[in-house]
């Protein structure tokens, strides 16, 4: 059994054996006489002051014990000094932190806002173009001038319109405020699947998903979207597993989010570390997306090959 080294067991040590070592020269000092024994040395020499040596000694060792303490001061004061400076960074770091999530809730919700507007007044505006077109197609008897100028609009609207709706899905998931996050999940799902039909994917659900806040929800669609667009890219998959699931304990509250592929993992650079068709701006997005709800993200290669992406994420409800 070991006992731990800390500083104050380490000086009560250093302090015995000081003690036991000063006993120890008494002892000497006393049993071979060694104060008459220097008189005794030095007397043929007393005009160099040889005698006076124990008092210079003695003088310089107390010099000596009153410079360590001044040091020892210094170095208490510089310690404590770095203290609270590594607190100050600390409560800085926090702060940044919390400004990081509240820039990211700022942004989410201006893109839900633009999505409205895009959807509610462009979209509308629209439709009744598009109605008015179709009216001049259909009334246009004879007139092909006319109706094909009509179609030539109504395939123009057409056009804006698919357009003006998947800028509305990147901006906004589909679902997301209506059906819930596991439902904007299944669609992200299918969507990712009518896209890359050779590749399978598996969602699972644990836990209560629906009262989670506005900043998780946006936080795990976006974990979830930007690693199939990852896995899309780069990996070569032919299978990707996503958890998500909720751990409500009485200590805490946290979700798990868990997306695995088959692919071809990451490849280590020559400094060792796993710079690879996985690193870049999309898992630095997703890392500081984590780390500012204070949360943990963790990525690597598979012992059986692929790459793992795993975020654990406290709750904050609503």
């Amino acid at each position: 059994m070991t006992t731990s080294r800390t500083p104050d067991n380490v000086a009560r040590r250093d302090l015995a054996f000081l003690c036991a070592a000063m006993v120890a020269a008494a002892i000497i000092s006393i049993y071979f006489e060694l104060s008459e024994t220097l008189l005794a040395w030095t007397r043929p020499w007393e005009q160099y002051q040889l005698d006076e040596l124990p008092g210079m000694l003695l003088f310089l060792a107390l010099g000596l014990a009153w410079f360590a303490w001044r040091r020892m001061r210094e170095a208490r004061m510089a310690l404590a000094h770095r203290i609270a400076l590594e607190h100050d960074l600390a409560a800085a770091l926090t702060e940044n932190r919390r400004l990081s999530q509240s820039m990211v809730q700022m942004q989410e919700e201006e893109r839900r806002s633009l999505a409205r507007e895009l959807h509610d007044e462009l979209g509308q505006h629209l439709n009744a173009i598009k109605i008015d077109a179709v009216t001049i197609r259909n009334s246009a008897d004879g007139a092909n001038s006319v109706a094909a100028r009509a179609e030539a609009i109504v395939r123009v609207v057409d056009r804006v319109h698919a357009v003006v709706r998947d800028m509305t899905r990147k901006l906004r998931p589909a679902g997301l405020d209506e059906l819930g996050l596991s439902a904007a999940l299944e669609n992200c799902v299918e969507e990712w699947r009518a896209r890359s039909p050779g590749i399978a994917v598996e969602l699972s659900c644990d836990g209560d998903l629906e009262s989670l806040g506005e900043a998780t929800n946006m936080l795990v669609y976006r974990i979830v979207q930007e690693s199939l667009t990852n896995v899309a890219r780069h990996a070569h998959a032919r299978r990707v597993t996503i958890g998500i699931t909720r751990a409500l304990t009485q200590d805490a509250d946290a979700l798990a989010i868990t997306i695995a592929d088959d692919g071809d993992g990451a490849v280590p650079c020559a400094a060792g570390a796993a710079a690879s068709q996985h690193s870049g701006l999309g898992l630095i997005g997703m890392r500081e997306r984590v780390e500012a709800a204070d949360g943990h993200l963790e990525t690597g290669n598979l012992p059986e090959g692929g790459f793992r992406v795993e975020a654990r994420v406290p709750v904050s409800l609503p």
